[in-house]
């Protein structure tokens, strides 16, 4: 249970982070958000609100998404010949439409749908009250609303608030802030465990920090802000050189050169051994030295979520020279790592979240269609060309990069399941 609730919740701040980027640029630029959506799934609680959103609670705690008005994918579908009702105002101009069985309308007109325009001429017709003789047209107002089947109640889509009335570099930044908003999110988580440990590890030292009471190192004689110079003759310059050689010597006798306030020091260290997933590795009970003042602390957490993402454009690159499905992982192995890191505490949940969040942010950057890169790619090709690509073509690359990352997700997690369970 512990596992699964934190599944949800590193899954859940993640997405929900990165879908309200979308949101807050796409109110910016007037772009209509018909939708945002805590959770997957079956609609629980719906309110809409005055600025035109209808924010809705789904079934399933995992994600959130945004409905942008004017992306295809978005629309109702309102084939004729559907059954549905409309509320009018007192002017007699549409002011709701009613196309759920969910939901009955005490003032409503029933009507039999034979064609509508709520895009452009902003009007709805069809038989009135079950009377095939005649088809009637009413205006629709441009702020009217639409109950979908569920019973969701959101805002039709007119021309003028659609994703593509907006101006090309409010589209682009649009698309670019939900990405943005993981990579703030991971500086600051990054900042925050700065704070949580207490300072930034000095890593380019070969001093000591502290030495853990009745350790291993306090027993052999090592102090606190001891540099070592030499381990077994091997010369030690950073922190990474003596984690290195420890960990590689698990109850092996090694000899210490240390040099004590300018005074050099020669003893025999035995690190004991601990188990680190599947391999044994050898510990002294010493910690890295810390950086801890207040600036410290927030250019050394922003200094590591630059090296996390360097990490993963390394990570990036090695699949172009050698492909391997172990070198990526999906939502088995992420819930495998927050079993972990669940087990860990809170400092480490914190840490999968930070490092997941600039991995999201850099993946969707990728220019393949349907990823917010891909979207990107296409705003630059507009700017180029002065003109959109079709919203057919569109629509089919957007399709195909769709199917791949589908097709590339179903075998990333076959691979996780046969990784973790056989």
């Amino acid at each position: 249970m512990k596992t699964i609730i934190t599944f949800i919740i590193v899954f859940g701040v993640l997405v929900i982070v990165h879908e309200f980027g979308h949101f807050f640029f796409a109110k910016r630029s007037g772009i209509l958000v018909r939708e945002f959506a805590i959770g997957m799934g079956p609609k629980l609680i719906a309110h809409q609100a005055k600025d035109g959103t209808t924010y809705t609670l789904r079934l399933l705690p995992i994600g959130g998404y945004v409905r942008m008005a004017g992306m295809g994918e978005e629309e109702a579908e309102l084939p004729p010949g559907l059954p549905l009702s409309v509320e009018l105002n007192a002017d007699g101009a549409v002011t709701k439409i009613n196309t759920s069985k969910k939901i009955q309308l005490t003032n409503s007109i029933p009507m039999e749908l034979v064609r509508h325009d709520l895009e452009d001429e902003l009007t709805i017709t069809g038989f009135v009250n079950g009377d095939e003789s005649e088809a009637i047209t009413y205006p629709v107002l441009h702020d009217a609303t639409i109950i979908e089947a569920d019973g969701t109640e959101i805002r039709i889509a007119p021309t003028d608030v659609q994703f593509q009335s907006a101006k090309l570099w409010q589209r682009m930044l649009t698309n670019f802030a939900g990405p943005m908003n993981n990579f703030i999110l991971a500086i600051l988580l990054f900042v925050l465990l700065a704070f949580m440990r207490g300072g930034t590890p000095i890593t380019d030292t070969n001093q000591l920090g502290s030495v853990i009471a009745d350790g291993v190192a306090e027993k052999a004689g090592l102090q606190t802000a001891d540099k070592v110079v030499s381990i077994d003759g091997k010369r030690i310059a950073t922190w990474e050189d003596l984690a290195m050689t420890v960990s590689e010597n698990p109850e092996k006798d090694l000899d210490f050169v240390v040099n004590r306030n300018g005074q050099t020091l020669e003893m025999t260290v035995t690190p004991r051994a601990e188990k680190s997933g599947n391999q044994t590795v050898g510990k002294l009970d010493i910690s890295v030295p810390m950086k801890t003042g207040l600036t410290d602390k927030i250019f050394g957490g922003v200094t590591e979520a630059v090296d996390s993402s360097l990490r993963i454009f390394k990570a990036l690159g090695s699949l172009f020279t050698g492909f391997s499905l172990n070198k990526l992982g999906g939502p088995v192995m992420m819930f495998q790592m927050s079993s972990q890191a669940a087990d860990a505490g809170l400092t480490t949940v914190i840490a999968l979240m930070a490092m997941l969040s600039m991995n999201l942010g850099i993946i969707n950057l990728i220019p393949i269609p349907a990823l917010d890169g891909g979207k990107l790619v296409l705003n630059v090709l507009e700017g180029v060309r002065g003109k959109p690509l079709s919203q057919e073509k569109e629509g089919i690359l957007t399709f195909i990069g769709f199917g791949l990352l589908m097709v590339l997700m179903v075998l990333v997690t076959w691979n996780d399941i046969q990784r973790f369970f056989f």
